[in-house]
């Protein structure tokens, strides 16, 4: 792993603050689990494979877009240019009402796959679907089927949707942090079949 060269400036304090006060009152879905594990999870994980303080404000905003109502100017008001566009490159959509579900997920897989997006984005992307990933694996062990009852699109889709993110990211963002993704995904795939047997 690689570790951040410099200790966490008031910058990351202050990103810590905002994520509180934006995500504060979000529980991750089906849980009471706080929002905000997931958000400095993601942020952890950005800093241990390579990032550096910008990328991991990043990460601990990187749903602030999809999911309250801060803005990209408001970002990059805060944290700077290349924040606010690593959150801008991770985010899904910044349309109200969101757009359908499988009209998103493209979306943002055809986005992930250009060229033109940065390794920063592709960094903070990568942390965000393992953390979920695990999550997903870990919960499923415990509630089984249940688990997918929490999302507006079922088993199959979410399947289909992180099996492409991991194909993708690891095109596109080799490593460690990919690679655990991958396997990941597959334990999860591989769960589910054995499961359906």
């Amino acid at each position: 792993m690689t570790f951040m060269a410099m200790p966490p400036t008031g910058r990351f304090a202050e990103a810590v603050a905002w994520a509180v006060e934006l995500h504060g009152s979000q529980m991750r879905k089906g849980t009471t689990v706080p929002y905000l594990t997931h958000l400095l999870a993601v942020s952890s994980l950005v800093w241990e494979n390579g990032g550096d303080e910008e990328d991991a404000i990043a990460g601990l905003l990187h749903d602030a877009i999809e999911d309250t109502d801060a803005t990209a100017a408001d970002i990059e008001e805060r944290f700077g240019s290349k924040v606010a566009a690593i959150v801008l490159a991770c985010s899904d959509t910044t349309v109200r009402p969101k757009p359908p579900w499988r009209e998103r997920k493209e979306a943002y897989q055809a986005h992930l796959a250009d060229p033109a997006t940065p390794t920063d984005a592709l960094r903070v992307s990568a942390a965000d679907k393992l953390h979920n990933a695990r999550s997903m694996l870990a919960d499923y062990r415990v509630v089984g089927d249940e688990l997918w009852a929490r999302f507006n699109e079922g088993v199959d889709s979410q399947l289909w949707n992180y099996g492409c993110l991991a194909d993708l990211l690891q095109r596109r963002f080799p490593g460690p942090l990919t690679d655990e993704l991958v396997r990941t995904v597959d334990m999860l795939r591989a769960e589910v079949a054995s499961a359906a047997v």
